[in-house]
């Protein structure tokens, strides 16, 4: 079993290996030492996982319950949000009792929230697993749902009190599921390791994933210790969100999924960035090549319609009133935020 700490507003470790499921009750104890558990899931992963995780914490002296709601984006929401309350309150959970975030990132963030705001803030543990919750959504105490007006737009930061990372759990996913994912595993070579971009290109991804998540975490951990709140180096991890989010926000979340809408978006910059000189020659063509490996999109419908995403756009959180934080991969590896008016965004957006 691997394990990478991250030295947050709290310390936290991520564990990472194979087989490790069934041992999250008694990793939890490690970190909680008494206190009832709130397994918050969905209707896939719970007909997976769900009675061996709530076998195992029961195993290690914990008294679980679960929740378990309608998987996908749409279910990350308030309406959701307000029964997983109503099912805290009515199981008399409290500040010293813990949720169990198990699942992907739609899970990991609504829970997450749940915890966050539950009687002011509760311990929340993750168990992802997807390949995005896994190297990227579960590290970093990002926690959300969406509302009408955009993605993620209400949420909370709120550190995990651990994270339990069984790579296996991937097995069960669907190639298009795990494609999805890799999205955000690219975005964290592109954006800050040109050796983890070179593995992905280079080697058998699902042959190597406990070595490829503890990169990622490691990415991720790192970046948060050093700008927790989102004020300057964390927004490298926005690397493809900005169009990205315009892209699954123009099909309402029910068309491109966020994998590859936000593959689509790094493409799109990318190969923007280069006509502009502001990325070395060659990357955008390195980039698209590693996508296609991963099964993701380079281009989508949508982007005939720049105008509209554009709007859209800037109803996402990069958008600040003295204009547009956007980020460019200066070569694979390299990344930095460029401050943008919103006019000059809109003349990026045009090539």
């Amino acid at each position: 079993m691997e394990k990478v700490t991250v030295n947050a507003s709290r310390t936290y470790d991520i564990l990472l290996g194979k087989g490790i499921l069934d041992n999250a009750g008694e990793l939890a104890a490690k970190v909680k030492k008494s206190g009832k558990a709130a397994v918050i899931t969905d209707d896939n992963v719970d007909k997976f996982y769900g009675e061996r995780v709530m076998k195992s914490l029961s195993e290690a002296g914990f008294s679980p319950k679960k929740f378990v709601f309608e998987h996908g984006e749409a279910s990350k929401c308030h309406a959701t949000l307000l029964k997983i309350y109503d099912f805290l309150a009515e199981n008399g959970y409290t500040r010293s009792d813990f949720v169990v975030a198990l699942g992907g990132g739609v899970v990991g963030d609504t829970a997450g929230y749940a915890a966050a705001t539950f009687m002011r803030g509760i311990d929340f543990v993750q168990i992802p697993t997807t390949v995005v919750s896994q190297a990227d959504s579960s590290v970093g105490g990002k926690t959300a749902v969406d509302i009408a007006g955009g993605k993620n737009l209400v949420g909370a930061f709120h550190q995990p009190c651990l994270v339990v990372c069984d790579t296996e759990t991937l097995n069960t996913l669907t190639p298009e599921f795990f494609s999805d994912g890799m999205a955000e595993v690219v975005k964290h070579g592109m954006i800050k390791s040109r050796e983890l971009f070179d593995i992905l290109s280079t080697q058998n991804i699902k042959d190597n994933l406990v070595d490829i998540m503890k990169r990622n975490v490691s990415i991720k951990g790192k970046v948060v210790e050093n700008d927790e709140r989102e004020k300057g180096e964390r927004m490298l991890l926005n690397f493809g969100h900005t169009l990205g989010h315009a892209i699954e926000k123009y099909y309402n979340f029910t068309g491109l999924t966020h994998g590859c809408a936000v593959a689509v978006g790094m493409s799109v910059f990318t190969h923007i960035a280069e006509r502009r000189n502001l990325t070395e020659k060659g990357t955008a063509d390195k980039l698209d090549a590693l996508l296609v490996k991963c099964g993701l999109p380079i281009t989508d419908p949508a982007l005939s319609d720049m105008d509209k995403l554009y709007e859209l756009s800037l109803r996402d959180k990069k958008h600040l009133s003295s204009g547009m934080n956007i980020v460019i991969c200066s070569e694979i590896g390299k990344s930095e935020v460029v401050k943008m008016s919103v006019e000059e965004y809109r003349d990026f957006l045009k090539g």
